[in-house]
């Protein structure tokens, strides 16, 4: 077990380390946008997420600023497991890492992995009860997850260059070399195939990625040794001359493992019809899984609504009309484990028949509700 004072040190690198967003803005974009080129035919009704996929590509960075658990699912520091430096591989569980090194040690070296996994988890739970809206963000998240695994940058100890002299060569290689030359990236689609093996999925393509730490350090010292700086066009175009080659096929590659996380997904929740489906009704004759209480019910103008949540989990409050369409988003946001009650005014609500709609993590409850005139 590491000592203490090592498990400080690595959460200070860490928190270093998640600051950083990987490939940008411009880089998650293209690799979202682009996974639908690698969609089956029986995939067409996907083929309109291109857009939405793009637009949330970077949705889960800007949670880091709100979320103190964000950070550590957008790397892994593999190289600072022993079993790594001795075989090449690390233990594949998060079970089996806790077990061995402590929540403090596994999380001071990102759960990436892990977080891509549970993501998928969430986007089949999506797919299952035909949540086409909630299903479009996860699949969103699961894009940058995978991006950010197939940055080498972050899937190392060594993130910004800091133990080799290569300062600051996160940013120049995944932002400003990509930013310059992201026309260079043709972005092509690929066949996909269902995942067998999830777990075995993710962490073959991390142990592949990692093998190009190496060579974008000597490029960002080649294309220092040219242009004498680290900031110049020249020096960006020497970086992309030595790294453009696996950087274009690093994210085609994302992209294509994106389409087939989201292909398998869609296979794993048993290849719902996006244009049919029982949608929101589907959750009234089910069993109440959070305890959802809504009173009164009908409702005037002011309305309660009650649930228990059995873990601490992002949490949504929606009004959905009788079409399944949220006309209303009445709270979003971390709630702890326990009992929960809320307060509402819902009278600029017009009258008819609505859902009071609870989500939190991977509960959901509907009730439906009658919106009156206060007259």
């Amino acid at each position: 077990m590491y000592k203490t004072s090592r498990n400080i040190f690595l959460f200070s690198l860490a928190a270093v380390s998640f600051i950083l967003m990987s490939w940008g803005y411009n880089g998650h974009n293209k690799i979202n946008q682009s996974a639908p080129l690698s969609f089956t035919p029986e995939m067409e009704q996907f083929m309109s997420w291109a857009a939405t996929l793009a637009e949330h590509a970077s949705d889960a960075d800007y949670r880091k600023d709100e979320d103190p658990d964000e950070g550590p699912r957008h790397y892994l520091d593999i190289d600072n497991y022993p079993e790594f430096i001795a075989s090449g591989k690390i233990p594949q569980t998060y079970d089996s890492v806790v077990a061995l090194y402590g929540t403090a040690f596994v999380i001071a070296q990102g759960i990436l992995p892990w977080a891509t996994l549970r993501t998928y988890d969430s986007l089949v739970a999506a797919f299952t009860r035909f949540d086409w809206e909630k299903a479009v963000l996860f699949a969103s998240d699961l894009g940058h997850y995978v991006g950010d695994a197939h940055n080498p940058l972050h899937i190392t100890r060594n993130y910004d260059g800091q133990y080799t002299g290569n300062d600051e060569i996160h940013s120049h290689y995944e932002t400003g070399m990509i930013n310059a030359f992201n026309n260079e990236i043709d972005m092509t689609g690929d066949d996909i195939a269902y995942i067998t093996d999830l777990n075995n999925y993710i962490f073959s393509y991390i142990y592949s990625n990692y093998i190009y730490v190496d060579s974008i350090m000597l490029a960002d010292d080649y294309a220092q040794g040219v242009a004498g700086n680290n900031t110049s066009y020249q020096y960006k175009a020497a970086l992309w001359e030595k790294t453009g080659g696996f950087t274009i096929r690093l994210f085609n590659s994302a992209s294509n493992t994106l389409a087939e996380m989201i292909f398998s997904a869609w296979v794993d929740a048993g290849k719902p019809d996006m244009n049919s489906g029982p949608g929101i009704f589907e959750f009234i004759s089910k069993e109440n899984t959070l305890g959802l209480k809504v009173s009164p019910n009908p409702v005037k103008e002011n309305i309660k609504v009650g649930f228990d949540i059995p873990e601490n989990s992002e949490t949504e409050i929606r009004i959905i009309d009788i079409q399944g369409n949220t006309v209303d988003v009445l709270l979003k946001e971390n709630l702890p484990e326990g009992s929960h009650e809320f307060s509402f005014n819902l009278s600029e609500l017009p009258e008819g028949i609505y859902f009071v709609s609870v989500e939190s993590g991977f509960y959901r409850d509907v009730i439906k509700t009658i919106k009156i005139t206060s007259n």
